[in-house]
């Protein structure tokens, strides 16, 4: 395998671009937008997202999508709402025993469904794997050491995608849990933006703490309800994204969390923020599977009525706070009921 096309120029599908050009990959990169293709090409790097990292000549860039008949492997590195237009777009044009890479993290949000299971609906023939795991673009690409997991129905697939991707920055590991490596990736976006809440309002360390692994928990819940392995949310993908996505100001979830603790509404935190805040997208997902699961999500269903019906953030907090005594033990507090 030669010839690597990943679809989107945004900052992690850049960084993918740039690593894999370092390891002899022939790289193409695509945009739907012939500004951003313009920009790079112009600067030698993508400024808005990646500003100090080199992009080679030599990486193919391009808004031409029918170049994707040339590859031997497809990356998707799409916002959530953009990957079944894309999908779409190279029907016809993508042999069957193709290997298809998602990694983006989030939902369809008019289906709810798992990014996965969209491409899959496009592509039926195709091995599909998901990349996830804590993983910022901004140091994927500088070579900071990053741990990953390749996941996908078809062991092999999942199994390439680690051969390809393994080196002395990047350290893949397989996981056969696709849904909850998936939901993980997703879900952790919401708890994020709450995060950032909790730092706009000046809340302090034992406020996030706890928001973060009550967040795990919840996550956890639905996870399993939907299939998913409960062990897979202690890993890299579950407490591991979540821990460097609530932390870090790369996170644009938690930077839209902070404007919002600070005084502005979710309309002006997203446009301030000038990039999708997936986690915002997210948590309209996570309420509707909440309510089709029946699983208790209380911080997911805040967050939704902060978003989206105009809570005041303080009486959300107060609400989080007020709510019936119960025990962390899960399985005790079910049995007790």
């Amino acid at each position: 395998m030669s010839n690597v096309m990943i679809l989107g120029s945004g900052g992690f599908g850049t960084s993918l671009a740039v690593l894999l050009h370092k390891h002899g990959y022939h790289v193409t990169l695509w945009s739907a937008f012939q500004s951003e293709i313009d920009q790079i090409r112009k600067h030698g790097e993508n400024q808005k997202l990646l500003p100090g990292i080199p992009v080679d000549p030599s990486i193919q860039l391009t808004t031409d999508i029918s170049v994707v008949k040339e590859a031997d492997m497809i990356i998707f590195a799409v916002p959530s709402f953009a990957v079944r237009e894309v999908a779409r777009k190279t029907k016809g044009l993508i042999d069957s025993n193709i290997v298809l890479v998602n990694v983006g993290k989030g939902f369809e949000e008019s289906t709810q469904k798992r990014l996965s299971v969209v491409i899959k609906e496009e592509f039926p023939q195709n091995p599909v794997v998901v990349l996830s795991g804590p993983s910022h673009a901004e140091e994927i690409a500088r070579g900071v050491p990053t741990t990953v997991v390749a996941t996908c129905e078809d062991r092999k697939a999942a199994e390439l995608v680690q051969d390809m991707l393994m080196n002395a920055t990047l350290r893949v590991y397989v996981n056969n849990d696709m849904i909850g490596v998936e939901l993980g990736g997703a879900l952790k976006n919401i708890i994020a933006v709450c995060a950032g809440i909790c730092d706009g309002m000046e809340l302090g360390d034992n406020s996030k703490a706890a928001l973060m692994t009550r967040g795990i928990a919840e996550i956890s819940r639905l996870g399993v309800a939907m299939g998913a392995k409960v062990e897979t949310f202690a890993g890299l993908t579950g407490i591991g994204d979540l821990i460097v996505t609530c932390t870090s100001m790369h996170s644009r979830n938690r930077r839209a969390g902070i404007y919002i603790g600070q005084g502005m509404s979710a309309q002006q935190a997203i446009k301030r923020v000038g990039m999708t805040v997936e986690g915002c997208i997210a948590c309209k997902a996570a309420y509707a599977l909440a309510h089709q699961y029946r699983v208790d999500m209380p911080i997911v269903t805040e967050l939704y009525q902060v978003l989206y019906e105009n809570k005041d953030i303080q009486t959300a907090l107060n609400d989080l706070m007020d709510r019936p005594k119960r025990h962390e033990d899960e399985r005790i507090w079910l049995l007790s009921k």
